[in-house]
């Protein structure tokens, strides 16, 4: 009779202690707020015939472009909503100046760090970075950048940006930076 205490004490215990959110089932939403893609079987974006490449991200050709390959003066972080990995449509151009930077400089590395706010456990958040580095790794390899000279790391909520535990300060800390090597 204990062992069966037991057991089912620790069938209740393992049950309260697992997450209901799922990082991997994420759908991709358009402009229009409609499901343009949904994680398949197999782990990858299910886009076809939506003109969405792999992830569920749309292709850019930027070796049209006329701009110069100098490194970007501009930002290099990227931010996200809360508890979202999704890039959002203002940051496409931060993306892709340091992609044209980095194809340009085939010798360049870069390193993509996760960040994320104070909430969440640390493992959650430690997850949650690395889905924003993939991200944007994943973003800038559609725009032709080899994987090599890229690396995508987490530190989770370890490395604030901003301290507090205001909106905004928890909006700041959201982020992917790119950091030169």
């Amino acid at each position: 009779m204990k062992h069966l205490l037991l057991v089912l004490g620790a069938a209740v215990l393992m049950a309260g202690c697992g997450s209901a959110v799922k990082l991997d089932d994420v759908p991709v939403e358009d402009k229009a707020g409609t499901t343009v893609s949904q994680q398949g079987a197999d782990g990858m974006g299910t886009g076809a015939g939506t003109g969405v490449g792999k992830g569920g991200v749309a292709s850019v050709d930027i070796s049209k472009s006329t701009q110069p390959a100098a490194l970007p003066v501009g930002p290099r972080i990227v931010y996200f909503d809360y508890d979202s990995s999704v890039i959002k449509p203002e940051f496409q151009s931060v993306i892709e100046a340091h992609a044209r930077y980095i194809k340009a400089n085939q010798g360049r590395k870069v390193a993509i760090e996760g960040h994320t706010d104070e909430r969440g456990g640390r493992e959650y958040n430690l997850a949650l970075g690395q889905k924003r580095a993939e991200a944007v790794r994943t973003a800038l390899g559609l725009l032709g950048v080899t994987d090599s000279q890229v690396e995508a790391v987490s530190f989770g909520k370890e490395k604030p940006a901003v301290q507090g535990s205001d909106d905004d300060a928890m909006a700041r800390n959201r982020r992917a930076e790119i950091s030169y090597r």
